[in-house]
């Protein structure tokens, strides 16, 4: 009976550190950004019509079920993408501003214009994201939002926690890129 007790722990204890594998990704249940461990707060499949475009996971300081309660979080955050076919950047960066002009008014846009654009032009900068490359999308108090590729840093870090909310909103706000993609973020 000893032994049948251990064996069960062992078994939840492996359970509990199981990575969540979304088309094939495997996002761990905890990421390090910088030195704050981060909790896999949900994951999901981003798709257009048949295709598989991306696997996401949304790391947190602390879980969260809903997305203002996200959006208000304060801590470093990331956003793991991994592309599951080519995706031109111009693409990209046109769906990303779209996203944005869905969940936000003019005047809302208006203050994060300059670094909408500058973060568009370094998007544009890197012309395609081959199948299984790894984007980042962190927010890093003590500088800003930073985009990665492949663990190299793009661009410069972009200020303004405002910007980054912007960003998380393209997923998480009022009109998100997609609905269960949405719900999977924020681990329903």
């Amino acid at each position: 009976m000893r032994n049948i007790l251990l064996a069960l722990l062992f078994c939840l204890s492996c359970a509990a550190h199981a990575a969540v594998d979304i088309a094939g990704v495997k996002f761990p249940d905890k990421e390090m950004l910088g030195p704050t461990e981060l909790a896999l707060n949900g994951a999901g499949l981003r798709s257009k019509f048949i295709f598989k475009v991306y696997a996401a996971g949304l790391y947190l300081p602390e879980k969260k079920a809903a997305a203002a309660d996200v959006l208000a979080q304060k801590g470093p955050k990331r956003l793991h993408l991994v592309t599951l076919r080519e995706l031109p950047a111009e693409d990209f960066a046109d769906a990303l501003v779209e996203g944005i002009r869905k969940n936000h008014t003019e005047a809302e846009i208006e203050p994060l214009k300059a670094r909408l654009d500058e973060f568009r032009k370094t998007l544009l900068a890197l012309k395609t994201a081959a199948k299984g490359d790894v984007i980042t999308i962190d927010w890093l108090p003590e500088s800003g939002t930073r985009l990665s590729v492949n663990g190299k840093q793009q661009g410069r870090d972009i200020a303004g926690e405002d910007f980054y909310r912007a960003l998380l909103k393209i997923w998480l706000g009022q009109k998100p890129a997609q609905d269960d993609l949405k719900e999977a973020l924020l681990g329903k």
